[in-house]
């Protein structure tokens, strides 16, 4: 066997070890059931019957859970199709996602898990630091990175009626994104996502959804003094 062909057994040995290792670890995770009530919703809006999960039927949503938690989420979420009436970002670009905040300390300073839906299917971890600023008026889309991982794979497209897991992790720099419980981004966020802090939230652009969304153990106070005024990119 050549030393190439020795080479690439070892390092798809060690990506699945990787990926298994992640997934043993997730197994033990103690997760906790976000009910409406829990959420502090700054765009758009949320619906929940008793019994059932979460519904976003707008063009933009944007929420966050009104207790600490640790810095790791996951959402079941069925994926419904397109929004009845559709919103660019604020750069103009006409985009449908849903993902996973952590961190978010407010409207300038989070970070984000994103499943791109279209116009291309993939996930994109993204930071979004704007020291000294806290309100959209006041920072817009601006302060945005999109980090490159040490390891990435390919998500699958989402069609109307899929039903799909999306789960992130944070400990220190380092981040995990995993969907269906396999790991397809891992990297390091850098030291900048460190200089704020926040609880777990949510966010969708023009896609309607059910989601069943569920956060780490508690960190601090079981409640945040209030919800926060509106938020958008």
């Amino acid at each position: 066997m050549r030393i190439g062909q020795v080479f690439h057994v070892f390092a798809v040995v060690l990506i699945s070890g990787i990926a298994s290792e992640a997934t043993a670890q997730h197994s033990s995770a103690r997760w906790i059931p976000v009910t409406r009530s829990e959420l502090c919703v700054t765009e758009g809006s949320i619906e929940q019957l008793p019994g059932q999960p979460l519904a976003v039927n707008v063009a933009k949503m944007r929420a966050y859970v009104n207790r600490r938690t640790q810095p790791v989420a996951e959402a079941r979420f069925s994926y419904l199709g397109p929004t009845a009436n559709e919103a660019p970002l604020a750069s103009g670009e006409m985009r449908r996602q849903f993902g996973l905040k952590l961190r978010a300390q407010d409207a300038c300073n989070l970070v984000y898990a994103m499943w791109r839906i279209e116009p291309e299917s993939k996930v994109v971890v993204s930071v979004k630091s704007n020291p000294g600023q806290h309100t959209s008026a006041q920072c817009s889309n601006h302060g945005y990175q999109n980090i490159k991982p040490g390891y990435s794979a390919p998500v699958p497209a989402l069609r109307a009626g899929d039903t799909h897991t999306l789960r992130a992790e944070m400990n220190g720099q380092g981040m995990r994104v995993f969907t269906d419980d396999n790991l397809v981004w891992q990297g390091s966020v850098g030291p900048g996502a460190l200089e704020f802090d926040g609880p777990i939230g949510v966010r969708s652009d023009n896609a309607r959804l059910m989601i069943d969304l569920k956060t780490g153990a508690p960190a601090g106070p079981a409640t945040a003094a209030s919800c926060r005024g509106p938020e958008s990119e």
